[in-house]
């Protein structure tokens, strides 16, 4: 190999290190918080989950782990329904494992979602939630995603996990950790482990994801990256 030969592929060596390092570090920060509240855009966030406040809803509970999370780089707007008043409060909308909405809501969701909003739903077929709550109390996390038609509506499909407990997974480039998490099949854009879809709908996007568990990173072991890829999750959202 001749000299100008080895100088031009330590160069383009030495180019491919730096644009890699450059795209890494721009990752970081697309992930990173927001310190000023002002740059923090709207995320509305509706749950049956006890993320706000916990089961006790304790007046020094400061919120759980993924809520402390979302708050590093958005304005979390809890919402109770998904009607069209509470819906125009923002275009980004994070649903986590919520309870049945009428069909007025979920219709309304979808016009909203097919006007340009990205929602992000958790959907758990087999929700491993712990809870003190017995069962049958309205404050209790549903045991199943509340399906009334929403996920068929888009062309999906969720199915039941054919065994129980933790299982690693692939969040897009994350590695994770779902618990008992069901699988999706349909129309949109599923990735291989059927663990996540990708919906088109009209203008808008929705990304499903089999699993609710993940965000319960206090009862997961080794559950240090479900946070971050549920935030990646969100920030495509956000961006497209």
């Amino acid at each position: 190999m001749s000299r100008r030969l080895r100088a031009a592929v330590a160069a383009a060596v030495l180019l491919a290190l730096i644009l890699a390092a450059i795209a890494f570090a721009a990752r970081r920060d697309s992930l990173g918080s927001r310190p000023n509240e002002a740059s923090k855009p709207p995320l509305l966030l509706l749950t049956s989950l006890p993320l706000m406040f916990g089961e006790d809803f304790a007046i020094n509970n400061v919120g759980s782990p993924a809520l402390r999370a979302l708050q590093g780089r958005y304005r979390v707007l809890p919402i109770s329904v998904a009607d069209s008043n509470e819906l125009a409060k923002g275009r980004l909308l994070l649903m986590a494992h919520p309870r049945a909405q009428t069909p007025e809501n979920l219709v309304a969701l979808d016009d909203w979602v097919r006007s340009g909003g990205r929602v992000l739903l958790l959907a758990d077929p087999m929700l491993e939630w712990p809870s003190e709550r017995p069962l049958g109390d309205p404050l209790r996390p549903t045991p199943t995603f509340a399906d009334t038609g929403l996920l068929g509506h888009w062309g999906l499909r969720l199915d039941a996990p054919d065994r129980r407990g933790p299982r690693q997974m692939k969040l897009g480039s994350y590695d994770i950790i779902a618990n008992s998490p069901g699988s999706l099949v349909g129309d949109c854009e599923i990735e291989a482990n059927g663990l996540v879809a990708r919906c088109a709908v009209g203008r808008g996007k929705a990304t499903v994801i089999a699993d609710a568990d993940l965000i319960d990173v206090d009862h997961i072991a080794g559950a240090q990256q479900n946070l971050d890829a549920v935030l990646a999750e969100l920030n495509t959202l956000e961006r497209e």
